[in-house]
């Protein structure tokens, strides 16, 4: 089996173990893989909690934003060096120009990777790429997702001095070869759910069975949510989605895939079966 255990979400699934904290963000440990570091120490104090490991060999990061990277710092060690992943666009700036639903800050804010590649390094062994790579047995850090379908943007990034819209291309997921199909674990999904799931398949050769983690439907309408939601009717086992999947596309996907819908935050633990 393996056993994906959240450890950074907006919320927390259960009251025991008491003190268990939920913050804007995600981190999931993967097996002995640790995806995304949630933005505060808040990782490390749930894992003690959870009985999780506080260390890590090895870190995948989903992308640059602060929710899913400002925690970095907790897993870094100048001596045992972890092997962090991410993509090369990891350190464009990001910035928020304005909040949700309109008007104008008056002052961009970062929305990035707190760390330079430099403090990074001096605390890890960095792999930067754009191809899969397989971080451990059966699993997959899936690199840059192409976007055949719908993507959408999300903030801003700097390009020849100037803010333009910011695709996130550095965004990437975790598939795992399970027994039964593929695992995919998402950290905030700005490839667009489609995108990652076919990408994850054609890596791995087989159906994605399983989708945990953040899912980016809060950018969608309801009508698009309802399209996505049929498409995935029969093909899932398990829908889990956090972070930023949204009340009211939990809701929709809880009607529309009933059997396969399942409520999650910190302190959930979902265990799948290896590849036989």
């Amino acid at each position: 089996m393996v056993e994906i255990t959240v450890l950074a979400d907006n919320t927390v699934a259960k009251p025991i173990p008491k003190g268990l904290r939920g913050e804007w963000g995600f981190a999931a440990a993967v097996g002995d893989v640790l995806f995304d570091t949630g933005q505060s120490a808040g990782v490390v104090h749930n894992a003690r909690l959870l009985d999780v490991p506080t260390t890590f060999d090895t870190i995948v990061l989903s992308h640059t934003h602060f929710d899913h990277t400002a925690g970095l710092d907790q897993f870094l060690d100048p001596m045992e060096k972890p092997t962090v992943y991410c993509h090369p666009e990891l350190w464009t700036d990001r910035y928020s120009t304005g909040p949700p639903g309109g008007g104008e800050f008056s002052d961009p804010i970062h929305l990035g990777i707190p760390f330079s590649r430099t403090e990074v390094e001096s605390g890890a062994t960095l792999v930067e790429h754009r191809d899969p790579v397989e971080v451990a047995d059966g699993v997959f850090a899936l690199g840059e997702i192409p976007r055949e379908h719908r993507e959408m943007t999300t903030g801003k990034r700097r390009e020849g001095g100037e803010l333009v819209d910011d695709t996130v291309d550095d965004d990437q997921a975790i598939a795992i070869r399970t027994g039964d199909g593929t695992a995919l674990v998402l950290g905030c999904c700005h490839a667009g759910l489609r995108n990652s799931i076919e990408y994850a398949e054609a890596v791995t050769g087989d159906d994605v069975r399983y989708v945990i983690g953040g899912t980016h439907l809060v950018a969608l309408d309801d009508d698009e949510v309802r399209e996505i939601a049929d498409w995935l009717a029969g093909k899932l086992e398990l829908f889990a989605g956090t972070h930023c999947t949204g009340f009211q596309a939990q809701r929709i996907l809880a009607d529309r895939l009933p059997e396969a819908f399942r409520s999650v935050g910190v302190g959930s633990s979902i265990e799948l079966p290896l590849t036989a």
